[in-house]
């Protein structure tokens, strides 16, 4: 009997039509599809590329003021890798925060490219490169334990879309294009190795199980030695044990058998890790008291705090528009406020619904625990910094849903090999699926560019979120540090200092700003009282402000020496402006210092008050004294 060509449809003799013919090649190319063999490291290496063509343009962005500063900029301990760099690296705790592996890599960072900030940001993007490869394989794992009967072509193809929805989300563009956030993608780094390893230990034999869980417990103590974020590990892997692997099960009968014993066992050394670093890193924030007061958001607030978190992130992966570098939390968090009750409401709704359907749908369950059980350390119940949310907590809190949109993939592909999905449909999803990426694709290469430099990303800042007072504080900075200004900038400075303090009455620092603008309009008397403000402020400040624009002290400073933190300082120590010197206010000054500072400031300011305002000013209404600047900003305050 002669062997069946594609084009035969039965065995009869009869000529086969033009239609006929076409659903039989059709349906021969769907199985040569299915079988079709491409070399494994061809995805990987697409992946890269189009993780370099999004965030390359990242490369041509400097330091800026919001971390960079206090940490990079300013700080000659992480620059080079002598005995005396490592011993700081090991033993600092700058700005709260337990990192000696992310300082290690700065250290590298600085043999290798000096302070030019282009390494730095290769770095990172060499970094996060990698870590979406590590999400192709961890997906491709993932989705064959989940459906063991997927088809290679299938697992590649839903395991490459998770990897770039992972890694060109614009969620992902403060991770990568921030300096500063090298912990972010560090510490993932060793993280998805940590998980890979372990998933290659639970299929393993007896004999190579326990040298791959020990990589995998090194892998994690690292990770948390780069940022403490990961500390929830140890609950991640009960929920990957549950699904996709199976090796627990949520029937309590069988929760006192060996193979449960043995899975939990094993999460023992994974507990130890996650508890000693979790102690550091309290500890780490705490030694800066930097954990916010429960008397000004107490439990209540917090839970409050927490629910808008799971939501927060959920809507941002869905439509991530109108990033921000900050959003700020409000000077009272009110749980009967519409969107915390809303967030209440909807995070119950779906933690219900994804109970029910986990017999049916297990997936969704486990990525929502991935979800939460990620965000637990950063959602609010426990508080150290001015956010209500950030984009980089994003970066492995959502990387379930990743492995969701991966999954949808593969059955997709699946499907249109089995016949089970018509041609037609099946274009229309990938015409869809494309959209979506190139779409994501080209909203990360602008959010990366809005970290460009300090203005840049401060203008975009005080734009997409109007109601953050720090976003306002530090673009008004960003203009008073200006090389050149026009002669109205100072006004629009002020403009936003005020805004800023109306937004926060309780925050001391625009004043600071605020009275140095005033002194660049040749108004020192209106300058007076915002500037002897700044400096009762300094004299509580034992250290830069986290999170706040700074500038390093010019080396012509008396207190340069000494490493002060100077806020909203010119760029030259001699620049004049307005015919008024720049002047330097640091943050770091004893109280002496600083009354000795707002002493001589006044005179060199009052010594150029007699000449006449210059034109820009004269437009203006009656010059301010201290008392109308307070009643105005009472005013704005009330608005």
């Amino acid at each position: 009997m002669s062997t069946p060509t594609v084009f035969d449809e039965t065995t009869s003799a009869t000529p086969l039509t033009g239609g006929t013919r076409r659903a039989a090649f059709a349906v021969a190319l769907r199985a040569r599809l299915t079988t079709l063999a491409l070399p494994e490291r061809i995805l990987p290496l697409a992946i890269v590329l189009a993780v370099v063509a999004v965030f390359a343009v990242g490369l041509r962005n400097e330091f800026v003021q919001w971390d960079d500063q206090v940490n990079l900029v300013e700080n000659p301990h992480f620059r080079g890798l002598a005995p005396r760099h490592l011993a700081w690296m090991l033993t600092t705790t700058l700005m709260g925060h337990y990192i000696p592996v992310t300082w290690l890599s700065f250290g590298l960072d600085y043999v290798l490219w000096g302070m030019q900030p282009a390494g730095y940001h290769f770095t990172n993007l060499v970094l996060h490169a990698a870590n979406a490869v590590l999400v192709y394989w961890l997906a491709r794992r993932l989705l064959a334990a989940a459906r063991p009967d997927t088809s290679e072509m299938a697992l590649r193809a839903g395991a490459a879309v998770a990897a770039l929805f992972f890694a060109i989300h614009p969620l992902r563009a403060e991770s990568v294009a921030w300096a500063t956030e090298r912990r972010d993608v560090l510490s993932a780094l060793l993280f998805l190795t940590c998980v890979l390893t372990y998933l290659r230990a639970a299929s393993a034999e007896s004999a190579g199980r326990w040298r791959l869980l020990t990589v995998s417990i090194v892998a994690f103590a690292l990770s948390m030695l780069a940022k403490s974020i990961v500390m929830t590990l140890p609950l991640l892997l009960i929920v990957l044990d549950w699904y996709p692997l199976r090796r627990l099960s949520p029937v309590p009968s069988t929760w006192r058998g060996p193979e449960t014993r043995r899975a939990l066992l094993e999460k023992l050394p994974f507990v130890a890790v996650a508890v000693a670093g979790a102690a550091v890193s309290y500890w780490a924030v705490a030694h800066h008291d930097y954990f916010t007061p429960g008397t000004k958001y107490p439990l209540p607030s917090r839970i409050a705090m927490a629910f808008y978190s799971m939501v927060f992130y959920v809507s941002k992966t869905v439509l991530p528009t109108d990033l921000s570098p900050l959003y700020e939390l409000p000077v009272r968090v009110d749980p009967s406020a519409p969107e915390f009750v809303l967030s209440a409401v909807a995070t119950m709704l779906l933690s219900v619904t994804l109970v029910a359907l986990a017999a049916r749908w297990p997936a969704g369950l486990a990525a929502y625990a991935w979800y939460a059980i990620m965000l637990a350390p950063v959602g609010g119940l426990v508080h150290a910094g001015f956010q209500l949310a950030h984009d980089r907590y994003s970066y492995l809190s959502c990387l379930g849903f990743a492995v969701l949109v991966g999954g949808g993939v593969a059955w997709l592909v699946g499907a249109h090999a089995s016949g089970r999905l018509r041609p037609p449909h099946f274009r229309a999803s990938c015409a869809a699926l494309g959209v979506l990426l190139t779409t994501l694709a080209a909203l990360t290469w602008l959010q990366v560019q809005v970290w460009r430099d300090s203005e840049s990303l401060w203008t975009h800042a005080m734009l997409v979120t109007p109601e953050c007072s720090i976003c306002h504080d530090n673009y008004g900075a960003a203009i008073v540090n200006r090389e050149r200004k026009d002669p109205s900038d100072a006004l629009i400075a002020i403009g936003h200092f005020l805004r800023a303090l109306a937004l926060k009455p309780d925050r001391e620092k625009p004043y600071g700003g605020l009275g140095l603008a005033l002194l660049q309009l040749n108004r020192p008397l209106d300058a007076e009282a915002p500037l002897r403000r700044a400096v009762a402020w300094s004299e509580a400040a034992s250290e830069p402000e986290a999170g706040s624009v700074s500038a390093k002290a010019p080396s012509s400073s008396p207190l340069a020496s000494r490493g002060s933190q100077c806020f909203f300082c010119a760029s030259s120590p001699n620049s004049r402006i307005g015919s008024v010197p720049t002047l330097v206010w640091t943050s770091t000054m004893t109280a002496v210092e600083a009354q000795a500072w707002a002493n001589s400031s006044m005179q060199i300011a009052n010594a150029s008050a007699s000449r006449p305002a210059p034109p820009y000013s004269r437009g203006m209404s009656t010059p301010m004294s201290p008392a109308s600047l307070t009643a105005s900003t009472d005013a704005s305050g009330k608005r």
